[in-house]
Order: structure tokens, then C-alpha cells, then sequence
């Protein structure tokens, strides 16, 4: 839990705030920008919320936080309702859990909620609360791990759904040698007729992202948006495994237009189809340029 008696100084004075154990993943700085921002390295409050609904998105914040770095001064009495509204509807049948974990450094994570089985993509934290929801939609049939760096607590999930779990074999460790499907290679994967895996190797050598049904991109590590650079781009950064296998993978994806990208771990991105093919190009060549 956050302490009071930790509370970072650029916080703004008032009952929401932020401690040092904030490791600055950006979670809190999406989900409700109007209460917080980037300071020194970390997350702090810029304003404390006003209005009812600010006060949501920033109780929001709090519960999705990896590290419980976020508190308020007194107890929040609406609590219990605010961590039953995870998983968070975004559109169609595709929903955000919250519950980021620090074991993947605050990755989110997504539920595809369909008539043949729900597919949970990447690992929230382990959380009863969230789970009850999850089960209430229908549970989840699969786990599609996008990668090796987000898995954080897949076992619990894997137990509490009895669901197949699915890695790329470039990105099984000690701790994912148990996932009931391995992926091998680089060619395409249709799960379902809505559901195709495209292998991305670059960020990790196992990178794979989801794309269901042809309006839904769940990227992992591979893509994200930059408000800074006004396009989607790649982590060079944290690039793992190879920028120039990045790229190519890059060019590849390209020719998946959609509409939604949903990343584990940026800002996500939406647009239409003609937007995809300027944003892709925009990416690629920033990507070349590096």
C-alpha cells in the first residue's frame, strides 16, 4: 500500500497522491491524465481530481497501479466498487483489465470476450476480485502471451481458468516451460477464424501479436503510440533481441491494417484503415532513420 509519510513532494497538495515506490510505467499518467503526470522520473498528482468523474478515473488509476504507489490521505468509500469495475469495456467484445503486475513493469493486459472462448492476452496481476469478473464473462478459454516479458502471473490464471496458454518458443524460460502450446517459427497462426497470430520477432525473439478480426491489434512490445512523435513506433530502447529483425518485422505488420492498436506497454492508438497505412510508414521510417 502507499504511505503517507512517502508521499513524493511534486504531488499536489490535497488527498490523492503518489509515493517513492512509483517506478514510472505510465499507467496512472493514461488512465487519468487530467489528475497526473511525469515528474523527475516518476509519476506525481498534478491536480487532484475535480468532479465526480475525474475522482473514478483517478480510483482507477490507483487499483490498476503495479506497485500500490498510489493512496489517498482518507479512505475512499466507493473502493470496493471501483476494483468490480475491471475488466473496463473499450469496444465491441474487447476489454482492459487493470491490474497491471510489477513483474511485467505495469504491462496491460486485455480480454476478448467470444461465443467460442475468451482469450485473456498477456498476464494481469493475481487478483480474486478481477477474477470473479472475468468469470462472470464467460471466463477465459485461452491466454495468449505476446511475449516473454509479460507473462507475470500466468500460472494463477492458467489454474484459475484451467485455460491453454500460448508462448512463442523464442521466449520460453524456466518460468513459461509449462505453457500447454508452444509456437515455433515465423509464419502466421489462425487460432480462429477471427483470431490470427503474426509472429514480430524484434523486441524479444518470441515477439507475437494478436490480431482478431481484422480491427483489433494486441501488440505487446512490439508497437505502441508516441504522443511525442504524433505516430506509432517501436522501443528502441528496449530492444531486446534486434532493431533490424524489429524492422523487418515492422514491415511485415504493415500490411495488417486495423484500427485499434492496444499495446502491453505505451499508449494505445485508433484510427482508420488509411490512417494505419501513414502511421505504419511514419513508424518504419523513424525506425530506419535510428
Amino acid at each position: 500500500m502507499a504511505h503517507p509519510k512517502r508521499r513524493l513532494p511534486d504531488n499536489a497538495p490535497g488527498d490523492f497522491y503518489v509515493d517513492d515506490s512509483c517506478i514510472d510505467c505510465d499507467t496512472c499518467r493514461w488512465l487519468a491524465p487530467e489528475t497526473f503526470h511525469a515528474v523527475a522520473g516518476q509519476s506525481a498528482v498534478r491536480i487532484q481530481p475535480d468532479g465526480p468523474e475525474a475522482r473514478r478515473q483517478a480510483l482507477l488509476a490507483l487499483t490498476a497501479c503495479p506497485t500500490a504507489s498510489i493512496g489517498t490521505e482518507t479512505p475512499a468509500p466507493e473502493m470496493a466498487e471501483i476494483r468490480r469495475a475491471f475488466p473496463l469495456l473499450l469496444a465491441d467484445t474487447v476489454y482492459y483489465c487493470g491490474y497491471h503486475s510489477s513483474h511485467s513493469f505495469g504491462a496491460a493486459s486485455y480480454l476478448i470476450v467470444r461465443p467460442e472462448g475468451n482469450v485473456l492476452v498477456d498476464s494481469p496481476r493475481r487478483s480474486e476480485t478481477l477474477a470473479e469478473s472475468i468469470a462472470a464473462l464467460g471466463g477465459v478459454r485461452t491466454l495468449f502471451l505476446t511475449h516473454g516479458d509479460d507473462v507475470a502471473d500466468h500460472q494463477y490464471w492458467h489454474d484459475r481458468f484451467q485455460c491453454e496458454r500460448i508462448l512463442h518458443a523464442g521466449d520460453v524460460t524456466h518460468g513459461t516451460r509449462g505453457v500447454e502450446r508452444i509456437l515455433v517459427g515465423d509464419a502466421n497462426i489462425e487460432l480462429a477464424s477471427d483470431l490470427l497470430l503474426i509472429p514480430v520477432p524484434g523486441h524479444t525473439e518470441g515477439s507475437v501479436v494478436l490480431w482478431y478480426q481484422n480491427r483489433f491489434l494486441f501488440t505487446g512490445d512490439h508497437l505502441a503510440y508516441s504522443e511525442r512523435r504524433g505516430h506509432l513506433y517501436a522501443f528502441q530502447d528496449a530492444c531486446w533481441y534486434s532493431w533490424p529483425e524489429c524492422i523487418r518485422s515492422m514491415e511485415k505488420l504493415a500490411g495488417y491494417p486495423t484500427e485499434w492498436v492496444l499495446p502491453g506497454h505505451g499508449r494505445r492508438w485508433q484510427g482508420n484503415q488509411d490512417a494505419w497505412i501513414q502511421q505504419m510508414d511514419a513508424c518504419i521510417r523513424w525506425m530506419k532513420a535510428r
